[in-house]
């Protein structure tokens, strides 16, 4: 398998770190994720212990073939978000970095030789392995097969897919012992959008409070009748942001919902992938696909450009965490955060009903500030590398012009209350601050 190097341009780099970078800039750090996960399956292909070795080398070598042949169906493939978390987990497990789990496990490589065999058409027969009665087959979905069988045989040919074990057989795409990926698009003003919603993968969303049961079908609807007007709301007065995250998300991953509010996250292992429990409206939706969408951004370039000094163990107050935060955790909430004060920035100048549009004022002016005092955190900190002062340099100026801009009174005042309550909460279970700025509690 063939990999390229990867440079950054000076001026693409500078408009990531303004909170930007559109297509462009997401496409060049998709291709060093095409480099990136291609390194790991040749590290899991060369540290496979013995048991399966032979096993993970005949599936690697299936997709290399597979990759000459057919190489934008195999590139498709390896940006399935699971192949990320699953690749890099599992080689930290076969280098003793961390402890395995069940679905680190090196002979999956077979697995996604056989995925790939199926959208590339490819005639092949493919052993693979089976956890907790299933059969995974990354970016399409699982086979039931019964519980207790190790292994299953997966035989594509002709159009078709058949998964044997146990004397089951199960066809792709047919029957209810197959659970296929299912998806939910959205389309406004000829600017379409697609969504890949995975709730069977095991690597989906690692360390995220996740659903373990499927979306049911009225779920899934609700999903997608929400996701139809969030998405106007994006194309028509956040083209930038729509363009990004048509760009870098692909992939939902129900999660939990909390007690209040909602939740949402992005794994860095898996670049692509956003976490998101059911949201209560189009807004709500529209602003957490533009706050994950930064997350996953600045995943991507952190890929391949350091932006801190390694973790000293320095924890740091972030406004919107009930929890102290190392540096890059930091660096990342302000980056998010970033974004969803742009959004709202606009969105209160909307022509909105009165409720509405006092929540866009606050959501501004207590994200705008709270994001100005922890990019100050972030620079006297004396722990960001070259690249990362000059990113957060950026950063800084983006939000400098957001704090020239009014707010009503009202709103200033709320969000104030707002984040006066959450540094109050921070100190009863934090203890104080360390010295250093934190969003301003006054009226000046």
């Amino acid at each position: 398998m063939r990999l390229t190097p990867h440079l950054l341009p000076n001026e693409v780099f500078a408009e990531l770190a303004s909170g930007g970078g559109g297509r462009d800039a997401i496409g060049r750090l998709w291709a060093a994720q095409d480099s990136k996960r291609l390194l790991l399956l040749r590290g899991i292909r060369d540290l496979a212990p013995e048991d399966v070795a032979a096993r993970v080398r005949r599936a690697y070598d299936l997709l290399a073939d597979i990759q000459e042949a057919a190489p934008e169906v195999t590139r498709a493939l390896l940006r399935y978000p699971t192949v990320g978390s699953w690749g890099l987990r599992t080689l930290q497990a076969l280098g003793g970095e961390a402890p395995p789990a069940a679905w680190q496990d090196p002979a999956a490589l077979a697995s996604l030789a056989a995925a790939a065999a199926i959208l590339a058409g490819r005639t092949a027969t493919v052993e693979v392995p089976v956890l907790d009665g299933a059969v995974v087959l990354p970016s399409l979905g699982r086979a039931l097969v019964p519980v207790g069988e190790r292994f299953a045989v997966v035989r594509t040919g002709d159009g078709t897919a058949e998964i044997s074990a146990g004397g089951v057989i199960v066809r792709v795409g047919e029957g209810p012992s197959w659970e296929g990926l299912r998806r939910i698009r959205a389309e406004h003003r000829g600017v379409a959008v697609e969504f890949v919603v995975d709730d069977v993968d095991p690597g989906r969303m690692p360390g995220a409070q996740r659903t373990e049961e499927r979306l049911s079908e009225t779920d899934l609807r609700r999903w997608a009748m929400i996701l139809q007007p969030a998405w106007e709301i994006l194309v028509e007065r956040h083209p930038l942001a729509a363009e990004e995250i048509d760009a870098v998300v692909t992939v939902l991953t129900p999660l939990i919902e909390p007690d209040h509010g909602t939740a949402s996250a992005t794994s860095k292992l898996a670049l692509g992938n956003i976490g998101i429990s059911m949201q209560p409206d189009p807004h709500s939706f529209a602003v957490t696909l533009a706050h994950e969408s930064q997350h996953a951004k600045l995943s991507g370039l952190l890929d391949l450009i350091p932006l801190t000094e390694p973790d000293h163990g320095g924890r740091y107050y972030a406004p919107w965490r009930n929890d102290p935060r190392p540096l890059g955790g930091l660096l990342q909430g302000a980056y998010a955060h970033l974004g969803i004060a742009a959004f709202w920035e606009v969105e209160r100048h909307e022509p909105h009903p009165e409720e509405l549009l006092l929540r866009a004022h606050t959501e501004f002016t207590l994200w705008r500030d709270g994001t100005e005092a922890v990019i100050r955190t972030l620079r006297a900190s004396g722990r960001l590398t070259r690249e990362g002062e000059l990113f957060t340099a950026e950063m800084a100026d983006t939000v400098a012009a957001m704090g020239e801009k009014d707010v009503p009174a009202e709103a200033a005042r709320r969000a104030r209350r707002s984040a006066g309550r959450h540094l109050a909460g921070w100190r009863e279970r934090n203890g104080e601050p360390p010295s250093h700025p934190v969003p301003s509690l006054t009226d000046s």
